[in-house]
């Protein structure tokens, strides 16, 4: 069968760091070839290196190939592939329009919305026309993740590199993005899958290449290399018996007692957020108290990110009393004092996008320090240092520029920058989906120590899981088409559910497992 796309013997070094060593693959049409490895192994190096695409200063070697033709891309985080100023109508439409030249002008933009709306259909959006009046803020990570898709699908491209695409998706939807790959592949359409995901692997991929530091360390039919790869074996989570079976990660419920005890840190009265003139969030009162995390779980674009955007004060659109303490804390940033904006941080889902590329990681962690708490540059740098450390990071990676970082590495120091503000609040959106199972767990294990040894410290844990809300949460709220359908201890929401959609997402995260 004829190759879409080729590499042989590849390398790729930046500094004297091989980023990838002697990396070979055949990529046909119709099949899915997936990379897989821990972060920092190279999938994402080989895959934008398919696309001509390399890191600054980087001494690349070796030969790759694309005799199929055009290559589309998902990104890790789909943020980076969309214009923030445009509305996501206008993007689609620009690249649809080169796809229906050849019809009469009278007919192109019919045919070019259409086109869209089918593009979008495919990769599962749903009410596409009210996406496309939207910008790519005003979307959810999984939302922004499948206009991406669409973009890709639009191009007509005869591969399309798709790096961890089921990041920031929860398990009723990360099927139907498996069965969508699937779709494309049998359409002809060769996919390069970069993945952590061995479920999604599993389910997806005809070929496998492990990488480790770099190298392909094995490789072969996935039928062969399962139940799973060698080399991932101990990277791959255990397996939960049921919504009953918590993992073994301790968080806050194990040190505050009942579930609602200390005192109240953060209330949110009814709250009513707005994208424009659209109301896309409704909530009741909630609270956080001292120590507890407090965990919104649901599908993607129920409206997680925009009540975490909401208490962060980046999402001006909404009605609500926000009590600190049981004082007014102003709706938008601009409003609020450096105490106040010391007092909640937030840790984006994507922390490559959130690092200045040009600057080194340490100097933009100490920034935080310096600029909320009023510290000297040597005080905020020595500190800078020991909370990385501390994260399980070195300060030779630190001085690096976010690029040279893994993913797994700028999530962590984007974790220590927040922490250097001395919050009381801190808000965690999805910062575990794009991470492979070791680092995962790893950063859970960080966050439990975080609450464990902080106790001035409460968290709200956003996220699509419920594995790691029940790692760490103390009360689970589940948002489900921007209402808070269910809301108490964590226990018993995972054992007990009572409203029917947190029952159909037990059970698929059961069926995932």
């Amino acid at each position: 069968m004829n190759a879409v796309a080729e590499i042989r013997d590849l390398r790729v070094e930046v500094d004297g760091r091989a980023l990838v060593d002697g990396v070979s693959l055949r990529v046909t049409a119709g099949k899915v070839t997936a990379l897989v490895g821990a972060s920092g192994s190279g999938k994402t190096t080989t895959g934008l290196a398919l696309l001509g695409e390399y890191p600054a200063g980087a001494r690349v070697t070796g030969q790759v190939r694309l005799p199929g033709g055009p290559a589309g891309y998902v990104p890790q985080h789909p943020g980076t592939a969309l214009n923030p100023a445009r509305r996501v109508g206008a993007l689609l439409r620009d690249i649809a329009r080169t796809r229906v030249r050849a019809l009469p002008r009278r007919e192109r933009r019919a045919a070019a919305h259409q086109r869209v709306l089918r593009a979008l259909s495919l990769a599962q959006l749903p009410d596409p026309e009210a996406v496309l009046r939207r910008y790519p803020h005003q979307l959810s990570g999984g939302q922004q993740q499948r206009v991406v898709l669409a973009q890709a699908l639009l191009l007509g491209a005869r591969l399309v590199v798709a790096d961890e695409p089921t990041t920031g998706q929860d398990a009723l939807t990360k099927q139907r993005i498996v069965d969508r790959f699937a779709a494309v592949a049998r359409q002809g359409i060769a996919v390069v899958l970069l993945s952590h995901d061995l479920d999604v692997v599993r389910a997806l991929a005809d070929e496998v290449l492990v990488l480790c530091d770099g190298r392909v360390v094995e490789s072969g039919p996935v039928d062969r290399l399962w139940p799973a790869p060698r080399r991932l074996r101990t990277a791959e989570p255990p397996a939960a018996d049921g919504p009953a079976e918590l993992p073994a990660v301790h968080g806050p419920a194990d040190r505050t007692g009942l579930p609602g005890a200390g005192r109240e840190v953060l209330r949110v009265g009814g709250l009513t957020a707005r994208h424009g003139r659209t109301t896309v969030l409704r909530t009741s009162a909630l609270t956080l108290r001292a120590g507890e995390c407090l965990a919104v779980v649901g599908r993607s674009g129920s409206g997680k990110t925009t009540l975490a955007r909401c208490l962060a004060g980046l999402h001006r659109g909404h009605d609500a009393e926000l009590l600190l303490d049981g004082a007014p804390l102003p709706r938008s940033l601009r409003d609020r004092t450096r105490a106040q904006l010391a007092a909640v941080q937030y840790v984006f889902q994507d922390a490559r996008a959130a690092f200045d590329e040009h600057r080194p990681v340490l100097a933009q962690v100490a920034r935080t320090a310096v600029r909320l708490r009023g510290a000297a540059q040597a005080d905020a740098l020595a500190e800078a240092v020991t909370t990385v450390t501390g994260l399980g990071l070195t300060e030779r990676q630190v001085r690096r520029r976010p690029a040279q970082l893994s993913g797994g590495e700028l999530q962590r120091a984007a974790l220590a920058r927040a922490l250097l503000a001395r919050p009381r609040v801190l808000i965690c959106d999805e910062i575990t989906s794009g991470l492979d199972a070791v680092t995962r767990r790893g950063i859970l294990d960080t966050l439990a120590g975080l609450l464990r040894d902080r106790r001035g410290l409460s968290l709200v844990l956003i996220t699509h899981d419920l594995g790691t809300a029940a790692a760490l949460a103390t009360r689970i709220a589940v948002l489900d088409g921007g209402e808070v359908v269910e809301e108490g201890p964590a226990r018993r929401v995972l054992t007990s559910p009572e409203h029917p959609f947190t029952v159909s997402l037990l059970e698929t995260s059961t069926r995932a497992t």
